[in-house]
């Protein structure tokens, strides 16, 4: 898994993040979603490795990072402070200005770094999301009924019980599409009941002081600078709940593209080839 990566351990001003890296060529950070680590990337890394210098972190709370201290309004598991910590992990790297790919709640870290660090951000990919504050605003009985797990994650201790009771059963995965070592790695974490706290805080954040950072940016007129690419899968539920994904993104981003790809949820696992391309295809633009 990620051959010829280099495997570090950073510690940063506000977070301690286990990294892989390697390649050669324009800095390029991938960003993983819940309740993965940054080996859902092990596919698709050593292919977009040819042509750009990868950075793939466990996203602090998840994996083999740290973990946030729990305040009442959750800051420390905000995208704002993960975002942070992505700015600083590639200037520790010697990447002041970068590309960044995000896929799920790592989708809305990416947003946010474009968000905070426009100066940084060459280019930002999301993959299966749309801002907090829309998804939110947006709600109805279908998203209710499909995105349950929002809400459920933002109750008190209640969902750490029911996950830990069972973490495999929760949340699925397997070696088929992952790979036997990128199992492994997703099975620990989800296994560590520090971890799961971690990722649930990630969701009880994003309720609260995430959507009061999308809604200060919209007040203030505020937009991603960078050419920006949403991609989507076909087999998942954000086209069934918003019908036109770019439509939702359009007034957020001045130059936006993007479709979907035909494969469920998990892309970088289950169509890394057909990822890589059109990332590569976008990003080498």
């Amino acid at each position: 898994m990620f051959d010829g990566f280099a495997e570090v351990r950073l510690e940063l001003e506000g977070a301690t993040l286990h990294v892989r890296h390697g390649g050669s060529g324009p800095p390029m950070l991938l960003l993983h979603g819940h309740p993965r680590t940054h080996a859902t990337w092990a596919q698709v890394a050593p292919l977009l490795a040819r042509h750009f210098t990868v950075v793939c972190p466990d996203l602090r709370g998840f994996g083999r990072s740290s973990k946030p201290v729990d305040t009442s309004d959750h800051a420390g598991s905000s995208k704002r402070a993960k975002a942070a910590d992505c700015f600083q992990l590639m200037e520790r790297l010697g990447h002041p200005r970068f590309a960044v790919v995000g896929h799920d709640r790592g989708a809305y870290v990416a947003f946010r770094t474009a968000m905070d660090h426009p100066e940084a951000i060459s280019r930002l990919v999301v993959l299966d999301a749309v801002p907090i504050v829309e998804a939110l605003e947006r709600c109805n009985a279908r998203f209710a009924q499909w995105w349950w797990h929002w809400f459920f994650y933002a109750q008190p201790d209640k969902p750490e019980r029911a996950i830990l009771a069972d973490p495999e059963a929760w949340y699925g995965g397997s070696p088929k599409h992952m790979g036997a070592e990128a199992f492994e790695d997703f099975r620990q974490a989800i296994h560590d009941p520090d971890t799961v706290h971690a990722m649930v805080e990630d969701y009880r954040a994003g309720l609260g002081i995430d959507r009061a950072h999308d809604e200060e940016d919209r007040q203030h007129g505020r937009k991603v600078r960078c050419p920006m690419l949403c991609m989507w899968s076909k087999q998942d539920d954000l086209e069934a709940l918003y019908g036109d994904v770019l439509g939702v993104w359009a007034p957020w981003a001045s130059d936006l593209q993007g479709g979907a790809l035909d494969c469920g949820h998990h892309m970088a696992e289950e169509k890394p080839v057909e990822l890589a391309a059109r990332l590569l295809d976008f990003l080498r633009r």
